[in-house]
Parts: C-alpha cells; sequence; structure tokens
C-alpha cells in the first residue's frame, strides 16, 4: 500500500462516473517515490510523495 512516510498521505477512494451517471468505486493512489533524505544529518532511504519533496527542496 503506498504511504508517505512523512505527512502518511494514504490511498482515497472516489467513483468513476460515466457518461450515463453510472458510478464504480476507483482509487485516487498518492505518487509515492523512494528517495535519500537528509534528517538531523542522517542520511535516511524513504517512501515520501512528491508534495513533501517539493516542501523539502523548498527548505534548503
Amino acid at each position: 500500500m503506498a504511504k508517505c512516510e512523512l505527512c502518511g498521505k494514504r490511498p482515497r477512494v472516489g467513483n468513476n462516473v460515466s457518461h450515463a451517471n453510472n458510478r464504480t468505486k476507483r482509487r485516487f493512489s498518492p505518487n509515492i517515490q523512494r528517495k535519500v533524505v537528509y534528517i538531523d544529518g542522517q542520511r535516511r532511504r524513504m517512501k515520501i510523495c512528491t508534495r513533501c519533496l517539493r516542501t523539502l527542496g523548498k527548505t534548503k
């Protein structure tokens, strides 16, 4: 299961809605990437979402 180790973002559920307004369940998965992140000077490999990756890039 996709889960961001920083913010805890997980897959959400919703509906596919057809032109005839038929509804079937679907999943919206977060965009999870495996990256090496430096936290308190220590190197750690984490699975983080691209939103967190972007935020980390802005703090440098």
